[in-house]
């Protein structure tokens, strides 16, 4: 045998050991991390499933009716939708504090509009979306071309609106018969309707619709990929030839929309406007979203996490309802779902590096 025979050799052998240290076994641990990787919303879902068969064994066809479960989908439309929103803005490492503040004043633009100035309610339901649209622009140029940090301007806007709100309105409430008997289309999200003997509304249907569009356009258009690409790396994103700029006011104005969108659910939800209602929207967002396992540093999770997510705290808040347990136990153990849900974001984190 020749030299070059002996090198060729080697040079096989070395390879197939490089390959083999390639293709090794990472061991169950090694293989479950990738998956919570490659898949975010694998960990909220697992919680989700298992939260269910719990409270299935603990309460039976109790939890398990139609009703009840569907009873699930009604209490977290509004906070679903507006989570959504949020998941925009947390993908790009920002946050909104004042989303729950611009679905309340949409709400009331679309009453007032009605009943104060006379208007269609189609066209006070167009300028209600719009309006919101607008604050969430607003708050998109402040944190692009401004550089101010989006938690202090959401925090300030979520001032301003909340003022405006109450000024505006006059802290006047605009009662359910009201709408029914005058502008019914205003409670149009609220309408319920039969499915296999499971009652569901019309909020319930643009709450999954519009996580199955968001998720469409996150996971296969350009939009959706700079969306993640600003929220991982905002200055190599730019370098890559991302107007990081543009993509960030379009997240917050895109936030404000679907925010509109909820208060007009809000609507049809408790049947009336008022400028008291969703106070807590902002806070149950972000929750919903860090559960359903958004990263808070940006750049990775999803929207159907974030859904699996409000549907915990609800499965939680029921099955803990029905089981006649004191209202703070499900605080409870909501705190300290969020507090495991940014450990395991952070190992998921840590591991990668």
């Amino acid at each position: 045998m020749s030299a070059t025979d002996d090198y060729e050799g080697a040079a096989s052998g070395a390879k197939s050991e490089v390959a083999q240290f390639e293709d090794h076994d990472r061991g169950f641990i090694g293989r479950f991390h990738h998956a919570l990787h490659v898949t975010p919303a694998l960990v909220p879902l697992i919680v989700l499933v298992s939260a269910i068969i719990v409270f299935g064994l603990l309460l039976g066809s109790k939890f398990f009716s139609p009703f009840a479960l569907t009873l699930i989908l009604q209490q977290v439309q509004i906070v679903g939708i507006v989570a959504a929103a949020q998941s925009l803005v947390i993908l790009t490492a920002g946050i909104d504090l004042s989303v729950g503040a611009i679905a309340v004043i949409s709400s009331v633009i679309m009453g007032q509009f009605t009943f104060r100035y006379g208007l269609p309610v189609e066209i006070s339901i167009v300028c209600g979306l719009a309006f919101g649209t607008a604050i969430g622009a607003i708050n998109g140029f402040l944190v692009a071309a401004m550089r101010l940090p989006p938690f202090i301007v959401t925090l300030g806007m979520w001032q301003i609106v909340l003022a405006a709100n109450f000024l505006y309105s006059a802290n006047e409430t605009i009662r359910s018969q009201e709408i029914e008997a005058e502008a019914p289309l205003l409670q149009a999200l609220g309408w319920k309707f039969n499915l296999g003997g499971a009652v569901f509304t019309v909020g319930v249907v643009v709450m999954v619709a519009l996580v199955v569009i968001l998720a469409y356009i996150l996971r296969h258009t350009a939009w959706g990929r700079h969306v993640y690409a600003v929220g991982d790396d905002p200055e190599a994103a730019e370098l890559s030839g991302v107007n990081v700029k543009r993509t960030l006011i379009s997240v917050y104005a895109t936030t404000g929309f679907i925010c509109a969108i909820a208060g007009w659910a809000l609507i049809g939800r408790i049947g009336s406007v008022s400028p008291t209602s969703g106070q807590l929207l902002n806070i149950e967002s972000i929750t919903a979203v860090v559960i359903g396992g958004i990263s808070l540093f940006g750049g990775r999770g999803s929207i159907l996490g974030t859904f699996f997510g409000a549907l915990i705290v609800g499965v939680f808040t029921l099955g803990l309802r029905l089981m006649g347990a004191d209202a703070q136990w499900t605080y409870l153990l909501i705190g300290v779902l969020i507090i495991a849900a940014v450990a395991v974001d952070q190992w998921i984190r840590r591991v990668s590096a």
